[in-house]
């Protein structure tokens, strides 16, 4: 056993299966980048958005019917989905707005920012704190990841400038790195199946008071096939599916660690290229992948006592 986060103890098993989901979080996540650059000219980002959570609760309470029902109990307090679902849709809409102008693999760059944050956060909500460890392994991970994201060229990371896309996809990272943690405030001990339907369906109630304009400006028949194919792995998998293995491991998980798997989503997003058609990487890349995988064993190591 070992302690967790919040003054909670944390069986190795259960801590274990949080990581996988992580993983898979992780690859799920860089799909979104690489797919979301192919169809964020073609709808305003509020409107994507609003059908994409729209459509995910719809998937996430059909399956949550059929697995376990939804209990009256979950219920209680729909302001909390209404807030969480609202800051997820904030990263969300800003993720599509920052890659109408900034490529899948900058925006992955913003995207390493976010275990930090969300540390931060964790320490305000929770009281998380980072050991050394962690600390040393969201460095090696953040140092990993930009040298895949730059494809191990120097100059052009010295080069790097952040533009407005980057800039509007930071502000919904922000978002991002505060979900985590505000997930595990707010959950009051709905499963990972209950509790997305609640977010996706708060999310959505909010972008369409928003966005309703957007949404009926749009038309939605003139779109092209792969738009159709693209919001498909959107709802069901970049939404409904990391929603749920993002719940199942923060209430398993300190914040830190939880959000340190995103150091990975450069490497998928350059497997996602390749897959899509573009030029692999040059092998000296796999010098940042080695470093990420480092930093993901320092995470899994056995941490000692910390205060809550």
């Amino acid at each position: 056993m070992r302690p967790g986060q919040a003054g909670r103890v944390i069986p190795p098993r259960p801590a274990l299966a949080g990581h996988a989901a992580m993983l898979c979080f992780s690859a799920f996540v860089a799909g979104s980048f690489a797919l979301g650059a192919l169809v964020a000219p073609m709808v305003p980002p509020v409107a994507l958005a609003a059908v994409r959570f729209a459509l995910a609760a719809a998937v996430m309470a059909a399956v949550a019917l059929a697995a376990t029902g939804i209990p009256r109990a979950a219920l209680r307090a729909p302001w909390r989905y209404a807030v969480l679902g609202g800051v997820f849709a904030v990263y969300f809409v800003l993720m599509f707005e920052g890659l109408k102008t900034a490529p899948a693999v900058s925006t992955a760059a913003v995207f390493t920012l976010t275990p930090l944050m969300s540390a931060g956060f964790g320490w305000l909500l929770l009281g998380q704190r980072l050991t050394g460890r962690m600390a040393l392994a969201l460095v090696i991970g953040a140092a990993g990841a930009l040298w895949v994201i730059f494809r191990a060229d120097l100059s052009a990371l010295l080069a790097f400038a952040v533009g407005r896309g980057e800039a509007i996809f930071f502000a919904g990272c922000v978002a991002h790195a505060l979900y985590t943690p505000l997930l595990r405030r707010l959950n009051r001990g709905e499963g990972a199946l209950v509790f997305p339907v609640g977010t996706f369906a708060g999310g959505a109630l909010v972008l369409f008071a928003f966005g309703w304009r957007d949404v009926a400006a749009t038309d939605w028949r003139s779109l092209p096939p792969v738009f159709w194919a693209v919001l498909a792995y959107l709802t069901v998998i970049a939404s409904a599916l990391t929603l749920v293995l993002l719940q199942f491991a923060a209430l398993r998980l300190p914040a830190a660690k939880v959000m340190a798997y995103t150091y990975l989503v450069p490497a998928w997003v350059i497997l996602w290229d390749i897959a899509l058609g573009n030029p692999a990487p040059a092998l000296r890349v796999g010098a940042g992948v080695a470093l990420t995988a480092v930093a993901l064993l320092l995470l899994l190591r056995e941490d000692g006592p910390a205060a809550p």
